[in-house]
């Protein structure tokens, strides 16, 4: 049999280095192998691995909520606690309109829930406001519209966290008009880092968080869908009817709790904020614009104001060795300091006519 390439094993992040496409290229480490090897091997869907148990309640505690339930993806943890939240039609859900829910998850809740998303455009081009919600919320019973039951959130968007207090004033009116508040939090992760608040305070008031480990923490698989006990019972349910019921469920929840302790915890989450403001710094120094503040770990170029479009960029990072996917650069922890000079490089070239 002949070995596998380098870029598979588990003790190097292989091409993650140069890649800064997305944080979900991040791969599992040695310690996350090591944890696998030691988890407990009982069957979640009978409630009988303690692995399992263990990270849903803690994920819980530090977010401030009751319970917890392990999910495959940000998706998946987006899509039960919309179907579980929802009745019958008709019912729309209120959301920024560059959000995930409405853009990046296959229409699912108009398949699963039968739901109108709304999308609304933030007027200050980062997060929205109180104000934009309310104009566009459904609260009477006007049969031409559809009612808004749901208001979800997502934080960060774009690298950008969303204020506290906005939030606060949100999610205060929705509750006093009935409505429900989701927080895709695949990424809040980076909002508690960024000093935005704690994970408790960002998450706190929401009837429902989804949160992602395989982003910036850098776990292989999985998320945590957060809320009241009654509210994970159902999605329970409809996690089940969605196949995503299971058996050693051990296996993907130990290298999720490593993740939390070394990227989280550990400080490398906060690293990567750190380099992705280098990364900005570099390129604002050789006279190029950003399109939003680095305030994460997402740099935003405006490569209109250069003169590049997506296809020549993408192309020229290639024969650098740098893989991106258009002006979005994400800095994860596994991106190199030789990444970045890579990058330099790609950046010379685009600003000045340099070429190595």
């Amino acid at each position: 049999m002949a070995a596998l390439p380098t870029t598979t094993a588990w003790s190097t992040p292989g091409p993650a280095t140069h890649d800064f496409r997305s944080d979900v290229v991040t791969t599992p480490t040695a310690s996350m192998l090591s944890a696998i090897a030691e988890t407990t091997l009982g069957d979640d869907v009978f409630h009988e691995d303690a692995t399992t148990a263990n990270l849903e309640a803690h994920i819980a505690d530090l977010t401030g909520h009751e319970a917890g339930l392990l999910v495959m993806s940000g998706t998946m943890g987006n899509q039960i606690a919309l179907r579980t939240h929802l009745g019958g039609p008709p019912h729309s859900v209120l959301c920024d309109a560059r959000s995930h829910v409405l853009c990046y998850e296959a229409g699912g809740a108009a398949s699963l829930c039968g739901a109108l998303v709304v999308g609304v455009e933030p007027k200050n081009g980062m997060w929205l406001t109180l104000e934009e919600i309310r104009d566009k919320a459904v609260l009477d019973g006007d049969v031409h519209g559809c009612p808004t039951r749901v208001v979800s959130l997502e934080n960060t968007l774009n690298g950008v966290p969303m204020p506290l207090g906005e939030t606060r004033r949100i999610v205060e009116w929705a509750r006093g008009e009935g409505i429900v508040c989701h927080l895709d939090g695949a990424r809040v992760w980076e909002a508690a880092v960024a000093g935005a608040g704690s994970l408790r305070e960002l998450c706190g008031g929401f009837d429902s968080v989804s949160l992602c480990f395989s982003k910036g923490l850098g776990a292989p698989i999985g998320s945590v869908l957060v809320g009241r006990r009654e509210f994970i019972a159902k999605a329970r349910w409809v996690r089940k009817m969605l196949g995503g019921g299971l058996r050693q469920a051990g296996v993907i929840a130990a290298p999720m709790m490593v993740a939390v302790q070394e990227t989280f915890v550990g400080g490398k989450l906060k690293a990567s904020h750190e380099m992705a403001k280098r990364v900005e710094k570099l390129w604002v120094s050789l006279g190029g614009r950003v399109k939003l503040p680095v305030e994460t770990n997402i740099v935003w170029l405006d490569l209109e104001a250069c003169g590049w479009d997506y296809p020549r960029f993408i192309e020229l990072a290639k024969k650098h060795g740098v893989k991106i996917s258009g002006a979005r650069l994400v800095v994860h922890y596994q991106i190199s300091d030789e990444g970045v000079k890579a990058l330099e490089g790609i950046m010379k070239e685009m600003l000045l006519g340099e070429t190595a």
